[in-house]
This record gives structure tokens, C-alpha cells and sequence, in this order.
């Protein structure tokens, strides 16, 4: 039986709200750097959580923004493209974990969506030792800069929709500046959100295999 639980994260700027499964025997945990305008609910995200459990990886979907941060952003779109804020917020609940008895031993991943995968990309590239693989879904990789780009370790995967033209010539900019381990997978006839059926289907195992090499 896998342990979950609801748990509460502490970081320098705000107490973060998150929900922790580990399967037994797991040898990595993937947190979920959630995408514009989402959380720990996100239907998509938690839909990959559930499947890399069942593989055998721990998981960790969290609140990036709280309650209060979350309204300004419905209204504002504050928050969302702080890319900045995000990484950090992501930075420091990787930290938390480090110091968990149950997940400090477990190899660290990031799957990002959306504006989310630019705050993990600038997350890893802060924590080069410790992000050991990413996962970008219809990612902006572009959002994180050249700077960041360049200076991460662990290997990347980004999936796009192939009728997402905008966000497949963003990744083809970003990709560029990725020396690091690299695959650019475009799935075919499939949109932004990965609504389509059978395409989220695709994601999630692409998204696996990915993990389960390089966490595993």
C-alpha cells in the first residue's frame, strides 16, 4: 500500500500546501511544477501522478501560489509568469523533501507544464547536483532564459502538441541553448492542454520512461 498524505511545506515566502504519495520500495519522487493558472488539483497532472505511482516512483503535487496568491492571479496574471517566484518556491520544497526522513534518499525529478517548466528549468539549474531528470508538457522552456538553459545538468524531455505551433517554435528556440541530454518530442495531433484522446495517454508514457531511466 502506498503512503499519501496531505502535507504542509514551509518556505521562506509562504506555507505551501501539497499531496505525497510513495509507493513502496521507491528510488524517486517526481515533483510537479503545475502550469498557469493550476495547483495540486490539477486533473492532468494528478491523471501522471497516479501512473508513475503504479510504476513505482513517488510523487509530490503542491501549491506553488496560496490561496490569497492564487485570486490575485485569476484577476491579474500576476503571478503566473513570476518565473522567478516559482523556481523559488520549487527550490525551497526540494530542500524540504531533502530533509524528510521518508524521501531524503530518493533521486529528485521536476515534470513542469506551461509556465511551470520554466520554473523548473530555473530551479535545476540552481540545484545542478540534485535535479537528477525533467519532463516539460507543452512547457515554456523559453521563459526561463538563455542563462538557465544553458546551465542545466539533469537530462530534459519536452513533449509538445503537434497543433501547438506557437509553443513547438519556442521549444525549437529554447532547445538550442540545452547542451545537457536532451529529447524534443512533438505528439502528433494533439493541442496545448493535451485534450485530444489517447494524447495525454502519450504524454504519461513518454514521461515514464523517462523518469524510471534516470531516476531509477
Amino acid at each position: 500500500m502506498s503512503e499519501e498524505g496531505l502535507v504542509e511545506i514551509q518556505t521562506s515566502s509562504a506555507e505551501l500546501k501539497g499531496i505525497l504519495k510513495i509507493p513502496p520500495r521507491a528510488r524517486g519522487i517526481v515533483l510537479f511544477a503545475h502550469g498557469s493558472g493550476s495547483n495540486r488539483n490539477s486533473r492532468r497532472n494528478r491523471v501522471v501522478a497516479e501512473d508513475l505511482n503504479e510504476s513505482g516512483l513517488a510523487t509530490l503535487l503542491f501549491d506553488m501560489l496560496t490561496k490569497e496568491e492564487e485570486e490575485i492571479d485569476a484577476r491579474t496574471r500576476r503571478h503566473r509568469f513570476d518565473i522567478g517566484l516559482l523556481a523559488t518556491r520549487l527550490t525551497e520544497t526540494t530542500e524540504w523533501l531533502t530533509r524528510q526522513d521518508e524521501t531524503h534518499q530518493l533521486n529528485i525529478g521536476y515534470f513542469g507544464a506551461s509556465t511551470g517548466a520554466a520554473a523548473a528549468i530555473v530551479a535545476a539549474s540552481w540545484n545542478p547536483g540534485i535535479v537528477k531528470a525533467i519532463v516539460s508538457r507543452g512547457g515554456r522552456p523559453d521563459l526561463a532564459g538563455k542563462e538557465a538553459l544553458g546551465r542545466i545538468h539533469a537530462p530534459i524531455l519536452l513533449l509538445v502538441g503537434g497543433d501547438d505551433t506557437p509553443v513547438i517554435r519556442m521549444n525549437e528556440a529554447a532547445v538550442e541553448h540545452i547542451v545537457c541530454h536532451k529529447h524534443f518530442e512533438i505528439i502528433p495531433d494533439a493541442g496545448h492542454l493535451f485534450e485530444e484522446p489517447g494524447k495525454l495517454a502519450d504524454v504519461i508514457l513518454h514521461a515514464r520512461q523517462w523518469f524510471r531511466e534516470y531516476l531509477e
